[in-house]
C-alpha cells in the first residue's frame, strides 16, 4: 500500500508558492538531475514550444531570421496552444527516462487538439522526416510543416495517422486512457505513458477508463502510467478536477486504486526536477510490480486482493505555460485565453506582432537549430535511438507487431442441417466453440471483449478454455473468474469496444460482442477508430490492422427478458456513414452462415465489420456447404422457398436478418399455399454492402448481377432487421426503385411474443403476404380471399397472445415444408443445447 512522499510534497508546496519574476530567489530542489542535463531538457522543451507556436502562426520566416511582418502570419490562425507545453514538457522527460533505463515507451496524447506537441517532438527526434520525407530536419523542412498545420492539403490540429508518434484519432475526448490499457494488455514489456487532459478526464469514457487498473495483470500485461494534466481550464471555464485539492484528489484515486504523486508549479528549473523525480519512482514502482508477480508474489494490499497500487502522476502546470502572461492588460498565461490562439489579432495589430516575436524569440531559437535549421546535435542526442523513439516504436504502428491468427478449420463447427428449417438452434453455440479454439490457438494476441454477456450471448463455451479476467478479489460461487482470464467482462460498452481499439491498434485481435442496442454507446468511439482507419490508408507506411469485428446479438426482434429500452437496430445506421473502404454490415440468417462471416472477418483487415445475429433458437436454413456459397455470393436466391421456375417471378420476397428471414420464408410458404399459381421468388441477403452500387462500395453488385436476382421491374417486397430507410438508400439509383417496399423496425417495441413484435412493426409474415398481394394484378382476383384471410390471422393473434401470453400454435410449430401442409406437430427442437439448460436472456 503507497504512502504519499512527504518530501516530494514540500518541494510541490515550495513550487506552488514560490515567485516565478526573473531574480526571484528560489528554493533549492534536489533531484536527480545534473544542471548541465536539466539546461540540457529546457532547451530541448524551448525547441519543442517553438516549433508548436510557429505551426499556429507562422507561413514564412521560420527561424525569425529576419524580423517578423504580417506576411510571415498565416491568413487564418488555427490551431490550439494551451495543452502544447506542458506535453512537451512530459515528453522530453519521457524520452530522458527511455535513454536511461531503456524503457519500452509509448506515448498516447489525450487531449484533444495535442496535434502540434505530436508533431514538433517527432520532428525533433527524426521520426517525422522518416515517414515524410518532405519535410526535412532543415530550414526548408521547417518552414513545409508550418505551413502545412491546419491549412488545406496539410494536416490537422489534432493527433491523427500522419503522426507517426500516435496511435489514436485524437479529436475528441475521452478514450486515451482505455486505448492505453488495451495496448499494455499482453504487452509483456511496454509501459504506456497516457497524458490524460483535465477536460477529457470529465468524459463519461474517461470516467469509467480509471477502472481498468483491475483488469491489468503485471505477470502478463505492460503497464499504464497515467498522467494526469491539470492547467486549470477548457476552453471558456475551469475544470472540474483543477479545482479538487490535493487531499481530495489523493482519496480520488487511492479508492480507484492508483497511488498519485504530484508535481505541480511554474518555474521550468525546479519543475524539471521534480517531475523526472517522480518520473524515476513511478518506473521503479511498476518495475517492482512487475518483477514481484513474475515471480509468482502478490501485492500488499488491505483488501487481501491480488491488485496491486499502480502510480500515476498528476501534473499541475499552467495553461499556455509560458506563452505572454498577459496582453494588453488582460491575463493571458494561466486562463482560459491561451487554449487555442492566445494572440489572435497579430495581423491586424502591429502591436500584438511584437508581442509575438518576442515570446518566439524568448526561446532562443538561433541557439537551439544552426545556420541550415538544423537541431544542435548536443540537443538531438537526448532523444533515444532507433525504435526507443517514441515516434518509431512498433506499438505506435501496430500492423509492424501484427501476426495472423492461427485459425481452426470452421468447417468442424457446422451445424447439421438436414433440410432448410428442420433445426431449430441459437446461432452463437457453434460460434463460442469456434472462440474457444481460437483461444487455444492464440493465447497471447486475442480476446473476447464483452460487457456481463458471454453467457447470454451464447458464447460460453468460451470458458473451457479461459475465463473472466479480474485482478480483484474471487470468491468460492464466481464463475470462471481468474488473473488470467481472456474473456474481458465489464459493464461498459465504453471500456469494451475501447480496450478491443487499443488491442488492435497496438498489433492484435479480438472481439467486441455486445447487445445491439446498447453499442450505441460507442457510436462516437467506432466513428473516430473508422476515421482513423480511413487516413491511414493515405498513409502507406502505417501497416494494416487486423479488423474492429462487432457481433450484435440480442437484438430488437428477441428480447424476451426485456423490452423497448432493449429494442433499437441503429448503430449499423451510424457505421454505415463512415467511408465505404472500411465498413462491411452482414446479417447472417443462421448457424452456419454466422461461423462463414465471422472467420472471413476475423482474416480482414483495416475494416470495422458489423456482423448481427440473434441469439434466441430460430430455424437453420443452410448446410455448411450451402452457406459457404451463399455467404460468398452476399446475396442470392433461396431455391427451396423459391417456385419461379427461373423465369420472371410475380413477386420478389427479399429479406436480411435472422428473424426476417424466417418471416420471408414463412410467407412464401403462405403463398404458394393459399394462392395457387403463383410465382414467388425468395433472395436472403448476408452481405448487406452488396445491395449498394459498385460505385459506392466496393462489394456492391453491378447492375446486371442485382437485376438477375431482383429483376428490373417486378415488385420487391423486402423484410429488413433494421430501419427501412438504410435499404431505400442502398438501392436508389436501381433500376425502378420505386418497385422496392420495405418492412423493417419501425420503433416499436415492448416485452412481447416473439410474433407480436413483427407484428408490431408490420413485418409479419401475414403484413408480408399482404403487401406481396397488394402488387400483383395479374392474381387480384385469387388474392382478395387470401388478404382477407391473413387479416383475420392478424386479429386472432391479437386476443390470444393476450388471453395466452404466447404466439398461437401455429406460428410456434411452423416450419418449412415442401408439400405446404400446416405441421399439426412442434418443429425439432436443437441438439446443441446443453441438458438441463433453459433458453433464457441474462
Amino acid at each position: 500500500m503507497f504512502e504519499f512522499d512527504a518530501s516530494l510534497s514540500t518541494a510541490i508546496d515550495a513550487n506552488r508558492k514560490m515567485p516565478s519574476e526573473a531574480g526571484a530567489k528560489r528554493p533549492k530542489v534536489d533531484g536527480p538531475l545534473s544542471a548541465d542535463l536539466i539546461d540540457k531538457i529546457q532547451r530541448y522543451w524551448c525547441a519543442a514550444n517553438y516549433l508548436c507556436v510557429g505551426q499556429i502562426y507562422l507561413l514564412d520566416n521560420p527561424l525569425l531570421r529576419e524580423p517578423l511582418q504580417k506576411q510571415h502570419i498565416k491568413p487564418r490562425l488555427l490551431g490550439h496552444w494551451g495543452t502544447s507545453a506542458g506535453q512537451n514538457f512530459i515528453y522530453i522527460h519521457l524520452n530522458r527516462l527511455i535513454r536511461q533505463t531503456g524503457a519500452n515507451v509509448l506515448y498516447i496524447s489525450g487531449p484533444g487538439h495535442g496535434g502540434p506537441t505530436l508533431n514538433a517532438c517527432a520532428y525533433l527526434e527524426g521520426t517525422y522526416t522518416d515517414v515524410h520525407p518532405e519535410i526535412t530536419q532543415d530550414i526548408h523542412g521547417m518552414r513545409l510543416l508550418f505551413r502545412s498545420f491546419s491549412t488545406p492539403g496539410g494536416i490537422p490540429s489534432h493527433c491523427g495517422p500522419h503522426t507517426p508518434n500516435s496511435m489514436h484519432e485524437g479529436g475528441e475526448l475521452g478514450y486515451s486512457l482505455v486505448h492505453a490499457f488495451g495496448a499494455a494488455f499482453d504487452n509483456k514489456d511496454l509501459v504506456v505513458a497516457c497524458i490524460v487532459g483535465d477536460g477529457e478526464a470529465e468524459t463519461c469514457p474517461l470516467e469509467g477508463s480509471w477502472k481498468s487498473v483491475d483488469f491489468l495483470n503485471p505477470s502478463r500485461d505492460g503497464a499504464v502510467l497515467p498522467i494526469l494534466h491539470l492547467n486549470g481550464y477548457k476552453i471558456s471555464g475551469p475544470t472540474v478536477m483543477a479545482r479538487q485539492s490535493d487531499e481530495d484528489l489523493i482519496a480520488l484515486f487511492k479508492g480507484r486504486g492508483y497511488a498519485p504523486y504530484f508535481v505541480q508549479g511554474d518555474d521550468p528549473q525546479i519543475m524539471h526536477q521534480l517531475f523526472a523525480a517522480a518520473l524515476d519512482r513511478c518506473y521503479a514502482e511498476i518495475c517492482a510490480i512487475q518483477k514481484n508477480a513474475r515471480a509468482g508474489g502478490s501485492a500488499d494490499s488491505p483488501l487481501g486482493v491480488s491488485r496491486p497500487y499502480w502510480p500515476m502522476i498528476i501534473l499541475r502546470s499552467p495553461k499556455g505555460w509560458t506563452c505572454p502572461k498577459e496582453v494588453d492588460g488582460v491575463p493571458i498565461e494561466g486562463t482560459f485565453r491561451a487554449h487555442q490562439v492566445p494572440l489572435a489579432n497579430v495581423c491586424e495589430d502591429p502591436a500584438h506582432l511584437k508581442i509575438l516575436e518576442a515570446w518566439m524569440q524568448q526561446y532562443k531559437p538561433n541557439e537551439l537549430f544552426d545556420q541550415n535549421g538544423r537541431f544542435v546535435p548536443e540537443l538531438a542526442s537526448l532523444a533515444p535511438d532507433e525504435d526507443r523513439r517514441m515516434g518509431a516504436n512498433p506499438c505506435a504502428n501496430g500492423g509492424r507487431l501484427m501476426r495472423a491468427l492461427d485459425l481452426p478449420d470452421f468447417a468442424q463447427y457446422a451445424l447439421s442441417v438436414p433440410d432448410p428449417g428442420a433445426v431449430v438452434a441459437e446461432a452463437p453455440r457453434r460460434l463460442g466453440e469456434y472462440f474457444r479454439d481460437v483461444i487455444k490457438l492464440n493465447p497471447r494476441n486475442f480476446r473476447l471483449f464483452c460487457p456481463d454477456e458471454t453467457n447470454s450471448n451464447r458464447l460460453n463455451a468460451v470458458f473451457e478454455a479461459t475465463n473472466r479476467c479480474t485482478m480483484e478479489q474471487t470468491v468460492s460461487i464466481d464463475d470462471h473468474l481468474a488473473p488470467d482470464g481472456r474473456v474481458m467482462e465489464v459493464l461498459s460498452e465504453h471500456l469494451c469496444e475501447g480496450w478491443l481499439e487499443g488491442y488492435l491498434l497496438t498489433g492484435r485481435h479480438g472481439i467486441w460482442s455486445s447487445y445491439e442496442a446498447f453499442a450505441q454507446v460507442v457510436d462516437s468511439m467506432v466513428t473516430q477508430h473508422a476515421k482513423w482507419m480511413e487516413e491511414s490508408l493515405d498513409y502507406p507506411w502505417r501497416r494494416p490492422l487486423a479488423s474492429l469485428n462487432v457481433f450484435l446479438t440480442s437484438h430488437a426482434w428477441r428480447n424476451d427478458h426485456n423490452g423497448f429500452s432493449h429494442q433499437a437496430p441503429g448503430f449499423v445506421d451510424n457505421a454505415l456513414q463512415r467511408r465505404s473502404e472500411v465498413v462491411r454490415v452482414y446479417y447472417p440468417p443462421d448457424s452456419n452462415c454466422l461461423l462463414n462471416v465471422m472467420d472471413h472477418c476475423l482474416r480482414s483487415r483495416n475494416y470495422i465489420n458489423v456482423i448481427t445475429c440473434g441469439k434466441q433458437p430460430e430455424l437453420q436454413w443452410l448446410t455448411f456447404q450451402e452457406a459457404l456459397t451463399h455467404c460468398s455470393q452476399g446475396a442470392s436466391i433461396w431455391k427451396f422457398a423459391t417456385n419461379d421456375g427461373g423465369s420472371d417471378p410475380d413477386i420478389v420476397l427479399a429479406c436480411a436478418g435472422d428473424v426476417p428471414t424466417t418471416e420471408a420464408c414463412a410467407t412464401s410458404w403462405l403463398l404458394q399455399k393459399h394462392v395457387p399459381g403463383i410465382k414467388v421468388r425468395v433472395v436472403n441477403v448476408v452481405d448487406l454492402n452488396s445491395l449498394m452500387s459498385p460505385d459506392d462500395h466496393p462489394h456492391g453488385m453491378d447492375n446486371i448481377s442485382f437485376d438477375a436476382l431482383f429483376t428490373s421491374n417486378v415488385h420487391v417486397v423486402f423484410a429488413f432487421h433494421g430501419y427501412r430507410w438504410l435499404i431505400h438508400s442502398m438501392v436508389h439509383g436501381r433500376s425502378n426503385e420505386a418497385r422496392f417496399h420495405v418492412r423493417g423496425f419501425n420503433d416499436r417495441g415492448t416485452t412481447t411474443t416473439p410474433f407480436d413484435m413483427v407484428v408490431l412493426n408490420q413485418m409479419s409474415r401475414y403484413h408480408l403476404a399482404i403487401d406481396c398481394l397488394k402488387h400483383m394484378p395479374r392474381l387480384r382476383s385469387q388474392a382478395s380471399d387470401a388478404i382477407d384471410m391473413f387479416n383475420r390471422k392478424l386479429f386472432e393473434h391479437h386476443a390470444y397472445i393476450r388471453e395466452h401470453f404466447e404466439d398461437m400454435p401455429e406460428i410456434r410449430n411452423w416450419h418449412w415444408t415442401a408439400d405446404f401442409v400446416q405441421p399439426d406437430s412442434p418443429p425439432p427442437t436443437a441438439k446443441e443445447q446443453p441438458r438441463g439448460e433453459v433458453f433464457s436472456d441474462a
